[in-house]
């Protein structure tokens, strides 16, 4: 016989998210919030994942509603183990990623009375959630209707803004107490809010009426709609269109490489490659030469499409457009004159004369991370979602092709926390399989991302391991540090190796030192197994960071 929580604010939650079909719904262990592990654990039609860590719980929830693109809930106990979603509550937030965050608390009253794991949750994350609510005890006057209109306002905006939102729970004991029977709970009405959008005849006229149009396209999720729509602009070589790896964009036509192109842009390459018309879409750009070189541009005109972010990231934004991408040019391409520019005939001889230099590069050059990242493009399986850890993964993935992998990188903060996490929670609910590409920083910040029994066997993780956080070699400034200083708390240097871990977590594991092995053991990697498989590549000998500015200095000359 089933028992369910007797806490009525537990209850009524419960019936809420299963009429708004949020089903999945991870726990972290902890006595205050026993009441909803109890009830969402028995009652029918949740899939419930019990996640130890709350910093990789909440991540793991990130992966998840990033694949499912629907909300996912997450609970705690409270205290600090609320605070511990926080990093992963900010990536969502920046990435619009919907998570229904659940932190059970002690009653008000408890708070600052040096009570036991009791800090101050009531709207903890504020900064960077798109809604705090709270919900009244069971024994207060009007509890079931205040919390019944609460949880639907917070589960519909979580919706709206496809973003966190926060519901705090304080429960008093008794949190033990059971019923094998749930009281009837009638039907709620939805009211989710739809965007409607009409393009204005003013931003046909400024489409039309300019020469220099560019559109750059910053993270997003793959969206054929969209592509097919950007193709259009560029089918008669009428508009440029920037790209990165993380774009979802495959097009031909479309330039992928932002950094191969623009770098070492000269003040007069800036007039002469800067548009009158800037269009950007989706979120976080990962080239920071881009950003340079649009600020220093100055277009006279910048849209930017995005149904809830307009961030003026170049500084010259002149409309905010609040709508999905696809619609917006759906309508665009109904009212505008496509004629063949001479400003995409400009771009296209330097993408011509980049490329070439590109692969003379690749060809002379040795074993090292920017060869590593070469054979992944050349042999990761088309049918794999490839999600990269930041710094360095993201960054080398922009300088190749991945075929038609769909890209993940949380790039809403850029941190290296959660990679991990957030990669094997998207591999748990997606029907594809799932490669983690990481450093070994990232990597082994994050080992909890593998505590949990619910990774898929087909799930592959990729560590390239240079045994320190080599993108401080790369970027430029903290070489003027003294080399101690550099190695011990900036790089971090480091001996460790995954083997161990691969062990502990239930991974098989398979180690390449140089470019034979490595090309030998993909063979086979990808190939379906009944573990998990880790794969690390040994490039610490390797002056990868040499490599890569040797590779800038070629393709600018």
């Amino acid at each position: 016989m089933k028992k369910f929580s007797s806490k009525r604010s537990v209850q009524i939650l419960a019936h809420i998210l299963k009429e708004y079909e949020i089903f999945d719904v991870i726990i972290s262990p902890g006595s205050r919030n026993a009441p909803l592990a109890i009830h969402f654990g028995e009652s029918d039609g949740f899939n419930t994942y019990s996640i130890v860590d709350e910093r990789s719980a909440a991540f793991v929830g990130l992966g998840m509603a990033k694949s499912l693109k629907k909300p996912v809930a997450i609970t705690c106990t409270s205290g600090s183990a609320a605070a511990n979603y926080y990093p992963a509550i900010t990536e969502a937030f920046y990435q619009n990623i919907p998570i229904l965050v659940l932190t059970a608390d002690r009653p008000t009253d408890f708070v600052d009375i040096f009570d036991g794991q009791t800090i101050r949750q009531k709207n903890l994350y504020e900064q960077h959630s798109y809604g705090d609510f709270e919900l009244l005890e069971d024994r207060e006057e009007n509890a079931d209707d205040h919390n019944r209109e609460t949880i639907k306002k917070a589960v519909e905006l979580c919706f709206e803004k496809q973003g966190p939102v926060h519901i705090n729970i304080p429960l008093a004991e008794p949190l033990y107490n059971l019923v094998t029977e749930l009281p009837f709970f009638s039907s709620v009405e939805k009211t989710i809010k739809q965007k409607n959008y009409e393009i204005s005849s003013g931003l046909i006229a400024e489409f039309n009426t300019s020469k220099k149009i560019l559109v750059l396209v910053g993270t997003k999720d793959y969206n054929p709609d969209l592509e097919y729509q950007l193709s259009q602009l560029v089918k008669n070589h009428s508009v440029v269109v920037l790209s990165e790896v993380n774009s979802n964009l495959h097009h031909e036509k479309f330039f992928k490489h932002i950094d191969r192109y623009i770098f070492n842009f000269s003040d007069e390459d800036y007039k002469t490659y800067a548009p009158d018309l800037l269009i950007t879409i989706g979120q976080n750009v990962v080239s920071k030469k881009v950003k340079q070189f649009l600020r220093k541009a100055a277009p006279e005109k910048h849209w930017h499409i995005d149904e809830f972010w307009q961030p003026d990231t170049y500084f010259s934004l002149t409309q905010k457009i609040e709508a999905k991408p696809e619609i917006f040019f759906s309508k665009l391409l109904n009212n505008i004159n496509l004629e063949p520019s001479s400003y995409y005939n400009l771009w296209d001889v330097l993408r011509d004369k980049k490329d070439e230099k590109h692969s003379e590069y690749c060809l002379k050059t040795g074993f090292s991370d920017f060869t590593v990242f070469r054979i992944f493009s050349e042999n990761v399986p088309e049918n794999y979602n490839i999600h990269f850890s930041n710094s360095s993964a993201i960054r080398y993935a922009q300088l190749f092709d991945f075929k038609q992998n769909k890209i993940y990188c949380n790039r809403g903060t850029s941190g290296i926390e959660g990679c991990t996490s957030t990669a094997m929670g998207f591999a748990i609910k997606n029907p594809n399989p799932t490669v983690l590409i990481t450093g070994d920083l990232g990597f082994f910040y994050d080992i909890n991302g593998l505590w949990n029994q619910y990774i898929p066997p087909f799930t592959r993780i990729i560590i390239f391991n240079n045994r320190e956080g080599n993108i401080f070699k790369i970027i430029p400034g903290p070489e003027n540090a003294a080399e101690n200083i550099l190695d011990e708390f900036i790089t971090t240097k480091h001996n460790r190796n995954a083997e161990s871990l691969a062990k502990t977590f239930g991974f098989s594991y398979i180690k390449a030192d140089d470019e034979p092995t490595l090309e030998r053991v993909l063979e086979n990697f990808f190939k379906p197994d009944a573990q998990p498989k880790i794969l690390e590549i040994n490039t610490s000998e390797v002056q990868n960071a040499e490599i890569l500015r040797g590779y800038f200095e070629v393709i600018s000359t």
